[in-house]
């Protein structure tokens, strides 16, 4: 296993290959971080750096580069069913449990989602609250909110990936001096 790191819009996103899949992509401070790894770059993470470049550029809606996320029968069972939201869209967690075949199972759609190890390319970004409100996502609400405006076509010019670019970089300096405030 090897990582990197790839310098996004919505913060710096560590990404993880097992030499034939993404393992992971996480963002910066994440709740379950990777296990020590080395780091390094191979065809799988140059192929998702370029895929993410296209994607916060608006030119890439699917994401081809293979994953392999580890977690129970359930997780990737919601996992899979995250890739076939088509792009600019969302779905509930409701209908994200009916999709899997589990109706009653919304929270732990949501538990799932929550555990997800290879954000923004299995988009649980894309799900939402029943009553149409953004909910619960480890990279926080205003990278929800920057990624679905992204896919609604809300942020399209080359002018704003780089004040978001900035913006981006400016917030997660400004989350590490606050935590290292906090103790």
């Amino acid at each position: 296993m090897i990582s990197s790191v790839y310098d996004s819009p919505i913060g710096p996103l560590t990404l993880a290959s097992n030499g034939a899949a993404l393992t992971q992509l996480e963002f910066e401070n994440p709740k379950h971080p990777l296990p020590p790894v080395a780091p390094g770059n191979d065809k799988i993470i140059e192929q998702a750096k370029r895929e993410l470049d296209a994607y916060f550029k608006g030119k890439l809606k699917t994401f081809t580069v293979p994953v392999a996320p580890q977690g129970t029968e359930f997780q990737r069972k919601a996992w899979a069913a995250l890739q076939k939201i088509p792009y600019g869209t969302t779905r509930t967690y409701g209908q994200q449990a009916k999709v899997i075949g589990s109706p009653a199972a919304s929270r732990a759609v949501g538990a799932a989602n929550g555990r997800n190890p290879v954000a923004v390319i299995i988009p649980c970004h894309r799900v939402i609250g029943s009553n149409g409100s953004l909910t619960g996502f480890g990279g926080g609400m205003e990278r929800k909110k920057f990624l679905l405006d992204l896919e609604q076509g809300e942020l399209l010019s080359a002018e704003d990936y780089e004040v978001a670019t900035a913006l981006a970089h400016r917030v997660s300096v400004g989350d590490r001096a606050s935590k290292s405030r906090r103790g």
